[in-house]
């Protein structure tokens, strides 16, 4: 694949200010480990919540989303719209709690919590199975993304183009080592307005075709199914010859219960992860609450249209592209479609979508393994002359464990195949997880074991619904996931029997938790004084209510708008003002902004 001097040009001045930006910043990520992981907890809400969307926008995003809609239509994207209830549920009862628990890691929330043995088992545990574990398969399906996009676009071999991107990984982890989260975020800044405008451009020209005739030339060529929000009644997937459409029971898993049950990176039920690092890194209350409502409607409302005319362009351009090949329609159409100079924009936009995610995942998962383990189990406070050789010893650290996930990620990379693969399995491997990761805030009575419980039974259940049921049950048990509501109801199920026949948490330190963090919900035995919180959750309700209303109403009248559809766009423009006005009256009601 030829790039001319003026496409090399940009995709050089995009490293460059890479690697320009952790310079800047090296100074400040490097005092301790505060400033390491969290930026010295000084990060504006806009410069958050931009860092939330950009990491979310990695380079197998759109590669993603162009075979979910190949394989089902645009009502295949419920995979991940569903997600938006349980994140708008974050914004409005869980980010003012995260940044109130001054903490480092969302692990260390565990020993503050429960306390005890267990909990330190717990801890240590999540440090390997999250910082490791699952950390390295989702950057391995982010690799997979940038080798088949390195692999068509240039024609190189699947086997070198890992070089290739171990390449680009090398000098992602130099940027965010020199400057910590300060460098990562301020990156991801730039990247964000990048990746957009450059998916923007390409949408553009790709609908412009004289091969796909514009958004009337689409609607021509491809089954009225394609184009549906939901999935029809009556229709399964494959279920006729042409019919694209998630099936009834693959919605209702989505919207009904993977939201709250699942864990899933960057939308994990009463936030985790990277999305809880960023409202641990804002400067207050007030910033944290601000910066994951400005990630949800970003997320859900600015990002998915351009991938998704390009994914409809692409049946129309590449019909007969395999189902495991549907991804490479996205990256295809850079490669026949743009003109030179774009060209070079739209690999930048993918090398910042990719650089941006990979950066995230590397400092987050250091700061696990540093935090919550090495620093937990192995070595203490105890063992510096003072504080300051100890911060620098742990920066160290952190720089270290960031270059040995790197290097086992690059080694899982070869064994993935399919993105889309690897999305189902995350999301039944934390099948029923979720509502414990909830009520931990909310109810006093869940403790360590409730939540050892829920994150090893999905496995349990899920593998025995893979080796067994899927084996002797009908093909509709398939269709309809049987294996994710088998596997939250036996993980549901068994947390709760272990709830109840293990004891709570110690008294003293439920109170201290309550007393420093103050969580609405059944706490009635910590209260030295009474609230009255029923009212402010009934407000938060309506706000998280509202919310989702709005954000969807938003998503779904561009859509409507896009094709051209004016009577259901004005229905769901109203629909959405309706609900951003009971929003802001609720909002002043919680002072959450106050």
């Amino acid at each position: 694949m030829y790039l001319s001097i003026y496409d090399w040009s940009i995709i050089i001045a995009f490293l460059l200010l890479s690697l320009g930006i952790g310079l800047k910043y090296r100074s400040r990520g490097g005092k301790s480990l505060s400033a390491y992981f969290l930026t010295g907890r000084n990060l504006p809400w806009y410069v958050a919540g931009i860092s939330m969307v950009a990491t979310t926008f990695a380079a197998d995003t759109p590669l993603a989303v162009t075979e979910l809609v190949g394989e089902s239509g645009i009502s295949g994207n419920w995979l991940w719209w569903n997600m938006l209830i349980g994140g708008m549920l974050t914004t409005f009862f869980f980010a003012r709690n995260w940044r109130r628990a001054e903490i480092l890691t969302e692990l260390e929330f565990i020993e503050i919590r429960y306390g005890g043995k267990e909990a330190s088992l717990l801890r240590g545990f999540k440090a390997v199975y999250l910082g490791i574990f699952m950390n390295v398969i989702i950057i391995a399906w982010v690799n997979l993304a940038m080798m088949t996009i390195i692999e068509v676009f240039f024609g190189i071999p699947s086997q070198q183009a890992i070089f290739y991107v171990g390449g680009i990984m090398l000098l992602t982890v130099f940027y965010s080592t020199l400057a910590g989260l300060w460098g990562v975020a301020m990156t991801d800044a730039v990247q964000f307005f990048i990746a957009m405008g450059a998916s923007i451009i390409l949408a553009y020209l790709v609908l412009s075709t004289e091969q796909v005739g514009g958004i009337s030339g689409l609607q021509e060529q491809l089954p009225e199914s394609t184009f549906h929000f939901f999935p029809q009644v009556g229709l399964e997937t494959g279920s006729l010859p042409g019919t694209l459409s998630i099936s009834i029971g693959a919605f209702l898993a989505f919207i009904g219960f993977q939201w709250w049950a699942s864990w899933y990176p960057g939308a994990e039920p009463g936030g985790g992860g990277y999305i809880a690092q960023r409202m641990m890194s804002c400067k207050d209350e007030k910033n944290s609450v601000m910066a994951t409502l400005f990630f949800q409607i970003a997320h859900y409302c600015i990002r998915p249209w351009p991938w998704i005319i390009v994914a409809l362009s692409a049946l129309v351009l590449y019909p007969d592209l395999e189902p495991d090949e549907k991804r490479m329609g996205y990256v295809l159409a850079m490669k026949d479609y743009l003109p030179v100079g774009l060209k070079g924009l739209l690999l930048t936009a993918f090398l910042a979508a990719y650089m941006s995610t990979i950066s995230t995942q590397l400092n987050w998962g250091a700061s696990y393994l540093v935090n919550d383990l090495y620093k937990r189990f192995f070595k203490t406070q105890k063992s510096f002359i003072n504080n300051e050789a100890a911060e620098k010893h742990y920066v160290v650290a952190g720089r270290i464990f960031t270059v040995l996930i790197m290097l086992i990620a690059l080694f899982i990379t070869t064994r993935v195949t399919t993105i889309s693969g690897l999305w189902y399995f995350v999301i039944e491997c934390g099948a029923g997880l979720g509502l414990v990761l909830i009520l931990r805030w909310y109810w006093w009575r869940i403790n360590a074991w409730s939540e050892i419980a829920a994150t090893v039974t999905p496995f349990i259940a899920y593998g025995f619904a893979k080796l067994y049921l899927e084996n002797v049950m009908p093909e509709s048990f398939i269709i309809h996931r049987g294996s994710f509501f088998f596997t939250v109801g036996v993980t549901t199920v068994t947390w709760i029997l272990v709830t109840k026949y293990t004891p709570p948490v110690r008294k003293d330190i439920l109170q201290k938790f309550y007393d420093k963090v103050k969580p609405d919900g059944v706490w009635s035995p910590f209260e030295s004084i009474k609230k009255k919180n029923g009212y402010n959750i009934r407000n938060l309700l309506i706000c998280w209510v509202s919310a989702i209303f709005m954000t969807y109403s938003i998503l779904f009248a561009t859509g409507k708008i896009i094709f051209a559809q004016w009577l259901d766009s004005v229905i769901w423009i109203c629909i959405a003002a309706l609900s951003a006005g009971i929003l802001l009256n609720r909002i002043k009601k919680t002072r959450i902004f106050d």
